[in-house]
């Protein structure tokens, strides 16, 4: 075959319109989770009362005075040494896991999430009801540290001057 003879035919190839693109077709967009088909039961939102949510707290909290759940907790804090980056890296998987636990019994996801909105629903019932509000504080204090608040104002040692 000559040269003339494939440009021929390249020419004519080229000539002829090209069928339209065929692209597979496109997954059904789920506006939410829990309308997506795999989306398990669990998916669904738990509802709890501000009395039950009470309780489930008091049992979280107890968890964490649970003899295995206490060393658990202090082996983490040995290993964070108070540094903040550590905390979020040993201490504060070990709490997800004890409240988790707990609030899968409730109808919570046991991962993440579930811990994710059992905190959004006690928060929720924190402006309403102080001994949750309370109870929440407790629990919190078990796992995070202290904040100290920089001091506001002139510095110490420092004097200003009234005029």
């Amino acid at each position: 075959m000559n040269v003339v003879c494939v440009c021929a035919r390249v020419r004519a190839a080229l000539a002829q319109p090209l069928p339209p693109p065929s692209f597979p077709a496109a997954a059904p967009v789920f506006p939410r989770p829990d309308q997506h088909p795999m989306a398990s039961a669990s998916a669904q939102p738990v509802a709890l009362s501000a009395e039950q949510a009470k309780v489930v707290l008091a049992e979280v909290i107890q968890a964490f005075s649970a003899p295995e759940n206490a060393a658990r907790m202090d082996e983490a804090r040995d290993n964070a040494c108070n540094d903040m980056g550590k905390m979020l890296q040993f201490v504060l998987p070990v709490a997800t896991q004890i409240q988790q636990e707990v609030i899968k019994a409730y109808g919570f996801s046991c991962d993440g999430e579930g811990v994710l909105k059992f905190a959004r629903l006690v928060k929720s019932y924190e402006a309403q009801d102080p001994e949750i509000a309370s109870l929440s504080g407790k629990l919190k204090a078990l796992f995070l540290p202290p904040m100290t608040l920089p001091p506001h104002g002139p510095a110490s040692g420092s004097s200003v001057a009234a005029s």
